[in-house]
C-alpha cells in the first residue's frame, strides 16, 4: 500500500455489502457512482430516508450503513 492510499478511504455498507470510498464523499457522490439512473433512486442514511435535493449535502463517514432503492417502470 503507498501512503496516497493509506488512510484515504472509509468503509460505508450499501445494502448490507461492505465498500470502500475516497474520504469526504458526500451521498450524492456515491449514488452517481452506484445507480445508472438517479432520478429513480430512493436513499436511506443510518435509517433516515434522505430526499434527493439534500443528497448532495448530506455527507457520509466511515461506518454508515446506507440503503439503495431503484424504482423500476415497466408495462
Amino acid at each position: 500500500m503507498n501512503a496516497e492510499s493509506e488512510g484515504n478511504t472509509m468503509n460505508i455498507l450499501v445494502n448490507g455489502h461492505p465498500k470502500d470510498f475516497p474520504e469526504a464523499h458526500n451521498l450524492k457522490n456515491i449514488i452517481e457512482q452506484l445507480c445508472a439512473q438517479t432520478s429513480r433512486v430512493m436513499a436511506e442514511v443510518n435509517g433516515k430516508i434522505i430526499r434527493s435535493p439534500q443528497w448532495e449535502s448530506t455527507p457520509l463517514k466511515d461506518g454508515d450503513k446506507i440503503e439503495l432503492v431503484s424504482f423500476v417502470g415497466g408495462g
